[in-house]
């Protein structure tokens, strides 16, 4: 009874926000996908790690420590980088440039024709293919979370269950079964679990945008934060103590392998590997300079100050602060569900981390554990809807259907209809791919792979004045061309990154330097807005500044970047050692990494940014 009236307390909060939200929601776009411009710093960088705090986050790490050790989590604490340079370098350019949507950066940007049918097509890649692609991954990894928890047919009569069962026979879709029920059965129970969560995210998100959004996230982010932590409290009192841990690990896998796991560095995997694994996957990605749903944030805030704080605010949230809950999870879940032997099973190792709520938790810490990871998918979910439809409504609708082939102008009622009705549409998308994820992964693939293509010119357009609207439709065609090639021709994912990631550079870099850089009189109206980091000499000369500035200004930057990324995984290091040293080791590096990570800090605070 009391996991249920958490549930329903959570649940009527979250659609209280959307209530209170709606009447400035509605006014116009502006309101409804970027609150107003009146989000400050920390709810931004809350609700930016509330997104990416998805449910089968913690799964994914277990299963990570399980199979190679602390050291393959560098595969998401590498990503830090990105965040710090997002804050540091392109938040402040984002929120100055006053666009509602990434993609209408495009047009700010080139200028032209051109540059209508770019946005065009950025609006139907990430909101229609890479947003309905992660929907669909995030409800699939819902299924692992609430089979275990809401097993609709246990709790509901047979003739209500019934039909629900026939209509997932019907349509074919199935998802996979660990509980031990047949595949229908856990496609019917998923079915339900899924119209209710979407239904319930859908309540908050359609009426109230981004404001109930954020407001919901920041609440999801604590409910989530705490959660995880008693958790982690549950698995420290079962084993006895992070020391036990350890202990434990070198008495039943020897000293070896409990070093393996311990390690924070991958020695046998040090090479070009870890070159492209640490390099790599955040430099070149579909988001790397922040396109996105964390660009929407950044372009939310009140001003640049702010927009720079929400990027500081969430690489601590992101890196430090949830992922030393889950290392101490993932380590006790070893001791107390122990892997057998033979090569490690990933999948099952994954479903320890819920079967260990189920095992460890009372009621009450149960109920809130439930709540956290139901928290965890309101807030994948819910930014995913607000974060798709805005493409919909305003780039495609607006700008595309209305402006360039209607010639009319749309009222700001009508486009927030139009996202509403974008928002629906997104669920039924994200249900329907959902139950065919088989071939939805191999796509997932073939966009990440994409995405990777794209990464260095979306980068490249904000430090260099020469890049310009060819260097990304020269970056697209490369990415189309090779990616299915790629996935083809080799199973070295390392590999297939590396390539892809060099030829796109070097096409981009061809492109910019053969082609002029595209119109003047756009590149100083962009310039003059956005006031961008990097190698803009002749246009700022142009704008009456100093040629010098710009390239000044992204050195101060990355300078900023390092001292902070330093402060970032000193921090991260020293907690996580501090806690489980190496068998035979001390914890003095560990007391000084976090004594050198409170000092850079401290400095920081001293050396404002501009």
């Amino acid at each position: 009874m009391l996991d249920l009236v958490l549930v329903l307390a959570f649940v009527a909060y979250s659609v209280s926000a959307g209530l209170r939200a709606r009447r400035l929601a509605s006014r116009d776009l502006g309101e409804f996908f970027l609150a107003g411009r009146t989000l400050r710093g920390w709810q931004a960088g809350a609700s930016m790690a509330a997104t990416q705090f998805a449910a089968d986050t913690p799964l994914l790490v277990t299963g990570l420590v399980a199979a190679g050790g602390l050291s393959r989590l560098w595969l998401l604490w590498i990503y830090g980088l990105s965040f710090l340079l997002l804050a540091y370098v392109f938040a402040g350019p984002w929120r100055r440039a006053q666009v509602l949507t990434d993609a209408e950066l495009v047009e700010l940007r080139y200028g032209g024709r051109g540059a209508l049918a770019l946005r065009a097509c950025k609006a139907l890649y990430y909101g229609g293919v890479l947003n309905g692609a992660a929907l669909a991954m995030v409800v699939v990894g819902a299924v692992r979370f609430t089979e275990v928890f809401l097993p609709w047919h246990a709790w509901l009569p047979e003739a209500w269950f019934s039909p629900v069962l026939a209509l997932v026979r019907a349509f074919g879709g199935q998802f996979v079964a660990i509980g031990g029920v047949a595949p229908d059965v856990a496609g019917a129970d998923a079915l339900l679990s899924l119209v209710a969560l979407l239904g319930f995210t859908a309540m908050y998100s359609l009426t109230g945008g981004l404001r109930a959004v954020v407001a919901t996230d920041v609440v999801q982010l604590a409910i989530m934060l705490v959660g995880t932590a008693l958790y982690a409290g549950a698995v420290l009192a079962a084993v006895g103590g992070p020391a036990d841990i350890t202990a434990a690990l070198v008495a039943r896998h020897g000293e070896a392998q409990a070093s393996q796991w311990l390690s924070l560095w991958p020695g046998d995997q040090a090479g070009p590997a870890l070159l492209v694994v640490l390099v790599l996957p955040w430099l070149f990605q579909a988001s790397a300079d922040g396109t996105g749903y964390l660009a929407q944030r950044c372009m939310a805030c009140s001003d640049e100050v702010e927009a720079r704080r929400a990027g500081r605010v969430f690489a601590w949230l992101q890196i430090v602060i949830r992922s030393v809950p889950w290392v101490i999870t993932a380590l006790g879940l070893l001791v107390l569900l122990p892997p057998g032997p033979g090569p490690v099973d990933v999948a099952a190792r994954e479903q320890t981390f819920v079967q260990g709520i189920d095992l460890l938790l009372s009621p009450g810490a149960r109920g809130l554990m439930l709540v956290a990871m139901l928290a965890a998918l309101a807030s994948t979910i819910d930014t995913h809807l607000n974060w798709g439809a805005s493409y919909w409504s305003h780039d495609v609708y607006g700008r595309l259907w209305c402006e360039a082939l209607r010639k009319r102008k749309p009222s700001g009622r009508e486009l927030v209809w139009v996202a509403r009705l974008a928002n629906v549409a997104l669920l039924l998308v994200a249900l329907i791919l959902a139950a065919r994820i088989g071939s939805i992964q191999a796509a997932w693939h073939v966009s990440l792979l994409f995405g990777a293509g794209i990464g260095a010119v979306l980068i490249l357009r904000w430090l260099w004045e020469r890049i310009n609207l060819w260097c990304e439709f020269a970056a697209i065609a490369v990415s189309l061309v090779l990616a299915p090639a790629l996935l083809a021709g080799s199973d070295d994912a390392h590999w297939r990154l590396a390539v892809m990631a060099a030829a796109s550079t070097a096409v981009t870099t061809i492109v910019a330097l053969c082609t002029s850089p595209g119109d003047p009189a756009a590149r100083l109206a962009f310039y003059r807005r956005a006031r961008p980091l990097g190698f803009w000499g002749r246009t700022a000369a142009a704008a009456g500044d100093d040629p010098a500035t710009p390239r000044q200004a992204l050195v101060r930057a990355l300078g900023h970047v390092v001292r902070d990324g330093l402060a970032l995984y000193l921090a991260l290091y020293g907690a996580i050692r501090l806690l489980f040293p190496l068998p035979g080791a001390g914890r003095a590096g560990a007391i000084a990494a976090l004594a050198a990570s409170a000092a850079l800090v401290l400095w920081s605070r001293e050396r404002p940014v501009e």
